[in-house]
């Protein structure tokens, strides 16, 4: 063997050896990397899901609490300002990041659904609730029901693990939306680590706060 091939031998196994030792590298390095990248994209569904929440808050306002938006195209169009419209709501915040379709599930203002994610703020706040944005009494009719059903339920309904209604049908009215992902998150969400339990309202949004009932005690 003359010693052109031998180093030509070397240099082979070089090549290799370093091959190998990239892609250990590259095995290591994709978890974190694939987890930097969902956590990126929660993060974006959750700005454009307070996005819709400000946005639903400012239709509410506007109609002074008598309606409420029965499609994201409604508060894509804005609110009349003179011979305007005033926008509310960015395009690309119609979109959900984390949904297959990029569709919301629209969130209607049934006491039972809102329930569970109030149950689950009221939980990560200390067992406080926080109150809904001012002017209070276009929410009261919500705040009020809600608090008989948080009154009034057991700790295993507080604590259904049963998903959501996937929901994503138009022409109804809806007070938040929510990802149809059931994916559980990197991120957490007022403690909630599932993208279909994280509801965008404008509900217990104040500075103030309401105690509905103390927390369970964990033994």
């Amino acid at each position: 063997m003359t010693a052109t091939n031998n180093q030509s031998g070397m240099t082979l196994m070089a090549v290799m050896v370093f091959l190998t030792i990239f892609a250990f590298v590259l095995m290591i390095a994709a978890p974190s990397v694939q987890m930097d990248v969902q956590r990126e994209k929660e993060l974006e569904s959750i700005r454009r899901g307070e996005e819709i929440a400000n946005a639903i808050h400012q239709y509410f306002l506007f109609n002074q609490g008598r309606k409420l938006p029965t499609s994201l195209d409604e508060l894509l169009e804005g609110l009349p300002d003179g011979t305007k419209k005033r926008q509310i709501l960015r395009p690309s915040a119609v979109t959900d990041p984390l949904s297959l379709d990029g569709r919301w599930r629209l969130i209607q203002p049934e006491p039972e659904v809102i329930a569970k994610f109030a149950k689950r703020v009221q939980a990560f706040n200390n067992g406080v609730l926080p109150s809904s944005p001012q002017p209070t009494q276009f929410y009261d009719r919500y705040t009020v029901t809600l608090a008989n059903i948080l009154n009034t339920e057991t700790e295993d309904e507080a604590d259904d693990p049963d998903e959501e209604d996937l929901s994503v049908d138009d022409n109804v009215p809806f007070i938040g939306v929510a990802s149809q992902s059931k994916t559980k998150s990197v991120v957490t969400y007022y403690g909630i680590e599932n993208h279909s339990r994280w509801i965008f309202t404008p509900l217990f949004r104040g500075d103030g706060a309401t105690s509905i009932r103390p927390p369970r005690r964990v033994p």
